[in-house]
């Protein structure tokens, strides 16, 4: 094959094909072979990420394309192109199906994997993946150098350790041990062959169960409030139908005695479907009800909301209702999703507390500064309301902070940082994490994973920063136990005295309604 280049990029010729999501083109003899792509929304747990995928071919003589296969997760063309075999369908229904690499395609043949085994010999397969970490992190740490260590060195100084490896769970640690040499973050280890139980699920209500040792009885102490027309916040306590209150006391879980000797979980083990409780404002059966709720198995989204609300209400009563407030638990789609939620409805606030404290990372950080970055370029007013419009539409007028702590975390670092450089206010909380030179997981031949730093955060002007140091807030406030355990939030409360008090300074409220032109002169 001799390949002309002069004038190459010229001789380029459009596939007449309409403008889709494609990806994955292999060209055979007469074919152009591809995927179509569902369109990407972050967060979404369908589309591209989960069966949004189907497999076509372009028939380079008929100027026509067909589709091969639906819903495929994967798929591989025979080395003399004449064949394919793909992972079709989703879940437990998923197959290997193997068709001719042809137009409209052909006849399914489903490849059983029904009977197929491999030998293995766990400490062979140990010594792969010691030798095949090390190699990941020889070819694509994010500077050359290995931060000066003798990479090779540090690989012969652990490898003593694999004799005595007996467990999967005794590889990741060694593996861990030699990756922290390089004194990085964001070097994990993770996966593999465990053989862990699967943990039984228990039917939680969406409450805090105490116990009241006077009475011998449970009660509900809290039944945390949800939004149930969000199902990740559905409290199943709260529900329409569900009488349930704070403070009854559970004297039975589907017809079983609950008293003090009894652990209310190991009742609520397995519970799927409904579950029953016989409650009573007081520690008898006489006037009891009988009240039944659909579980959730975890009632950490809920703890989640129940401190957004109770933040969000501390700030509505320091400021009288002028400043808004919304929490960003980490820079990934549960993170957007909560700043969509609650930046919007807020956007025509006086002041607003931007709290990334525990902020989990991710990579969302720019999507969120480049919303609150926008600045107020002009107003428009109708004939349908005195209040003004804003240009751009969607723009907060007003002063902002931003909350930081020890555990805000990779672009929870990220953020806080770029938020004060681009001028949108100050930071007050405690010092970051500090580990800001990131990658991605790269697999292993048992299926698990290492997580290999690539690349660095540096300032417009090069240098590094962040990592291993964090950022430093403008204001240190320290929540102090006692003070929580009274019921303040240090940090947030000082959050709104800063916003007020910008705001008398420099007030930034938008304008009212000029009085109509006259243009008869």
């Amino acid at each position: 094959m001799r390949i002309d280049w002069d004038g190459f990029e010229q001789r380029g010729t459009r596939v007449p094909l309409p403008s889709d999501n494609l990806a994955a083109l292999e060209a055979v003899r007469g074919l152009l072979i591809y995927n179509k792509l569902s369109p990407f929304v972050y967060g979404e747990t369908t589309g591209r990420r989960n069966g949004g995928s189907s497999l076509w071919a372009f028939d380079l003589k008929k100027r026509q394309e067909s589709e091969l296969l639906p819903e495929v997760q994967g798929w591989t063309l025979s080395g003399d192109g004449t064949k394919i075999l793909a992972r079709a369908g989703q879940g437990p229904a998923a197959s290997y199906q193997l068709i001719e690499a042809k137009p409209k395609g052909t006849e399914k043949k489903t490849v059983s994997t029904k009977e197929l085994y491999v030998d293995r010999i766990p400490a062979e397969e140990w010594r792969e993946v010691y030798d095949e970490a090390w190699r990941r992190f020889r070819d694509f740490f994010y500077v050359k150098n290995m931060h000066g260590y003798d990479w090779k060195a540090l690989r012969e100084q652990y490898r003593p350790w694999l004799q005595h490896v007996t467990h999967r769970s005794d590889l990741t640690y060694v593996i861990t041990e030699l990756i922290s040499e390089l004194n990085i973050g964001h070097t994990y280890a993770e996966g593999g062959d465990a053989f862990l139980p699967e943990r039984a699920k228990v039917g939680l209500p969406g409450a805090r169960i105490e116990l009241d040792p006077s009475a011998g009885r449970y009660r509900l102490a809290h039944i945390y409030r949800g939004h149930n027309e969000e199902p990740k916040y559905r409290s199943p306590l709260t529900e329409v139908g569900v009488d349930a209150r704070e403070g009854d006391y559970i004297l039975a879980i589907d017809g079983v005695d609950l008293k003090a000797d009894e652990n209310p979980y190991r009742l609520l083990r397995n519970k799927t479907f409904t579950v029953t409780l016989t409650l009573n404002a007081k520690p008898s059966l006489e006037g009891a009800r009988q009240v039944t709720y659909r579980p959730i198995d975890s009632d950490a989204s809920l703890r989640y909301l129940d401190f957004a609300l109770r933040s969000k209400e501390t700030v509505d009563k320091l400021s009288g209702g002028k400043v808004g407030y919304l929490h960003i638990p980490d820079m990934g789609a549960p993170g957007l999703y909560e700043f969509i939620k609650w930046y919007y409805p807020q956007i025509r606030k006086e002041g607003l507390v931007v709290d990334v404290r525990a902020n989990g990372g991710g990579n969302i950080s720019e999507m969120i500064l480049e919303r609150l970055g926008k600045k107020l370029l002009g107003t428009r007013f109708g004939n349908g309301s005195d209040h003004p419009g804003t240009y751009p539409s969607t723009v907060f007028h007003g002063h902002m902070v931003a909350l930081t702590s020890e555990t805000s975390a990779s672009d929870g670092d990220i953020f806080p940082y770029r938020f004060r450089f681009a001028g949108l206010g100050p930071l007050i909380g405690k010092r970051t994490w500090g580990g800001v030179v990131g990658g991605g997981n790269t697999g292993l031949i048992d299926g698990s994973s290492v997580f290999v730093p690539r690349a660095s955060t540096n300032a417009p002007t090069g240098e590094w920063i962040i990592e291993g140091e964090g950022v430093t807030p403008d204001i240190e406030v320290e929540n102090d136990p006692a003070s929580m355990l009274a019921g303040h939030d240090l940090q947030l409360e000082r959050g709104v005295q800063e916003v007020l008090k910008r705001m008398a300074e420099k007030p930034m409220t938008l304008p009212k309604r000029p009085g109509d032109p006259v243009k008869t002169k």
